[in-house]
């Protein structure tokens, strides 16, 4: 029996990866990556649309972001 997976990833309806579950990965990412790569996640994090961020504090938190 295969154990459970710890998160799974959510997709959106035009395939990109749901608005929470990519900010949760670039969260991850930023904290673990080194100096050099920082404000290249940072950038990406900080390209994410208004309509995506309202979306992330209107939908519930996941366990990364509480």
């Amino acid at each position: 029996m295969t154990a459970p997976v710890p998160w799974s990833l959510a997709w959106s309806k035009s395939g990109e990866l749901a608005p929470q579950d990519r900010f949760d990965l670039l969260q991850t990412l930023v904290a673990i990556e080194t100096e050099e790569v920082q404000p290249t996640l940072v950038m990406a994090v900080e390209s994410m649309s208004v309509a995506e961020l309202t979306a992330l504090s209107s939908e519930s938190v996941t366990g990364l972001c509480a």
